[in-house]
Order: structure tokens, then sequence, then C-alpha cells
């Protein structure tokens, strides 16, 4: 057969084999654990993603907005019994953020960062979710999905105890995750949430992929917000736009997690994306630029740029986009 036809398989090193989490594993588990790497770095060979901005600055613990827009955790590879595991460890945790200059906020969370990590499977996968609670409170992970009811997250974990959150990953979609303790409110808008995608087991076409999850802060206990964010952070994005290229396939995964406020909407300028509800359809419902969420609603955008330069995200609500849920699209024109 002509090696143009073969499957080339790349050598992995101890590196690499450490990141997915092979050792002593097997070498079926391993066998999946390098397809998947395979894939990965096949479809990002397709995908050209600009480089994160060097003077891109954190939120004084170590976790940059920039950083959490492209950052998936696909969790440890295991296989156990004759079946693979996806393995994912969450802590909560305690942490303050830097909200501006003069306001900090203290924040509730999953593994020291506001949203937690973006976790991702595929549909069909076994997900195991080993849950630490260190946050001084009892606090939960309840997912959004199917899964059976002693795995829904609602009962209390007191602080200093685990939990284990074992189910198997469907439907495919953007899905989420939270606390699940009364109030319930009041544990999101401190930081208990995060994103949780499962891919379709065909996969989608090659694309700039990145999070945006839109959230508030009440830092007075008025039961009302008084800074908004994207990932995070006020302002972030307008203060230091994010970089993709032109005429290339965007695909945000965003999600209102904003508490207080009935909904909010997810206006692009100068632009249209297609829209896939629940990332629940491999084909899109609706093309518009401007698109309404409920609190934990969470779509599929997908869409690219013609022409160079800036180009402004926000909510359509002037209140929540002028305090601090703004941002900015730098498009680039490839080299």
């Amino acid at each position: 057969m002509p090696e143009r036809f073969l499957l080339k398989t790349p050598r992995l090193n101890r590196r690499q084999l450490l990141k997915l989490g092979l050792a002593g594993i097997g070498v079926t588990g391993s066998a999946l654990a390098v397809q998947q790497f395979v894939q990965q770095r096949r479809s990002r060979a397709m995908v050209k993603v600009p480089p994160l901005p060097r003077d891109a600055p954190a939120d004084g613990k170590g976790i940059s907005p920039m950083a959490v827009l492209r950052d998936f955790d696909y969790g440890t590879i295991k296989r156990e019994k004759g079946r693979t595991i996806r393995e994912f460890r969450i802590e909560a945790g305690t942490s303050t953020i830097q909200l501006n200059s003069a306001v900090s906020f203290i924040t509730w969370n999953y593994n020291g960062r506001v949203p937690g990590p973006t976790l991702r499977a595929t549909e069909g996968d076994r997900v195991r979710v080993i849950f630490l609670n260190q946050g001084g409170h009892a606090h939960t992970m309840h997912f959004h999905g199917i899964h059976p009811p002693e795995v829904d997250g609602i009962k209390p974990v007191r602080n200093g105890t685990a939990a284990i959150y074992e189910f198997d990953a469907e439907p495919f979609g953007v899905h989420l995750y939270h606390c699940h303790i009364a109030p319930v409110t009041r544990h999101i808008s401190k930081g208990l949430y995060g994103m949780f995608i499962v891919d379709p087991p065909t996969g989608r076409p090659p694309a700039d992929e990145m999070v945006l999850v839109m959230a508030g802060y009440d830092v007075n206990g008025d039961n009302s917000n008084e800074f908004y964010a994207f990932n995070g952070l006020p302002n972030y994005y307008m203060q230091h736009p994010i970089p993709i290229y032109q005429n290339q396939l965007t695909r945000l995964y965003v999600l209102n997690m904003i508490e207080f406020d009935t909904a909010a909407t997810f206006h692009l300028h100068a632009n249209f994306f297609e829209v896939y509800p629940t990332g629940m359809s491999l084909t899109p419902s609706k093309k518009t630029d401007v698109i309404t969420m409920g609190t934990a609603e969470r779509h599929i955008l997908e869409f690219s740029y013609r022409f160079p330069g800036k180009y402004m995200f926000h909510p359509h609500q002037d209140a929540i986009a002028e305090a601090g849920c703004m941002g900015l699209f730098e498009v680039l024109s490839k080299a």
C-alpha cells in the first residue's frame, strides 16, 4: 500500500504520555488516549490559533480569562474492569479576585478559578468526577445532562469530605455544572459553576473553539449585580481583545450564568452567527446577530469575519454591558 494512505501515529514522549494519564492504564486505554491525542492534534493542525498576548494579566491568583478561553480539560484516561473511564478531579475552595482597582470579591469556586474548568468528553464516555470540598461550606456538583438520581449532585458534601459522581456522558451538547446547595442562587453567584461539553461521536468541523461564560457579581449582598463579566473578570476583553484570524471559522460555546437578572442577550458587531441551540444539533437552527438566554441557557455560535479589525461583543442590555460584560475580537490577517 502506498505510504500516503497509511495512518501514522505520532511517537509520544514521556511528558505527553503523563499529560494524557497513560501510566499503567494498559494497552487498550493507552490506544484510546493516543487516538484522542492524534485527533486533537490533527484538528489543531487544520486550524490556526493566534498566540496568546504576552501582556494579558491574570486576576492575581494566576487565572487569566485569556487562557480560560481555550482551556479544555479532557480528564485522565483510565482503564478499569474492561471499561475506559475519563476521570476528573475537582476541588471546591475559596479565594479572592480583584474586580477592578478598588473592588475585590471573595469567590467560592472550583479548582481555584471562576468559571470552573471546562470539562470535556465525547458522548458515551464513562465520566468519573472526584469532588473534594475544601470550601468551608457544604457544596455539591450538579451536572446538566442525563444520569441516575444518586449522582444528581443535590446531596450536600460537607466541608472536608469528598464525593464521586460517575455517569455516562450524554447527550452530546453544551451543558454545565454548578453547586446545588440552597440558596442555589448564592452559591452560583459566588462562582460555583462551569461548562461541561459533550462532543458528538462524529465530532464537529475544525474551528477555533473558545468558551465565553457570562456572570454577575453581587458585591454588597442586595441580591442585585453591581458587576458583570465574561470568563470571570469585568471588562477584561475590552482591555485585552481576543485575537482570531480572518476568514476562519470561530466556534463559541456561550453560557449565561448571570443570577438576579431574568435574561441576557449576546450580540456580535458587524457580523452574523449560526446558532446551535444547547449544542444538541449538528445543523444550525438560524442565523442572527443577537440571541436571548435565560440563566443556565447555552448555545454554540459559529461565525467568521471577512475584514480585519476590532469588533465588539456584549449583551444588548446596556446596564449589563456597561458594568463589565463587554469585549472585543481582534481579527488578524493570516501571515
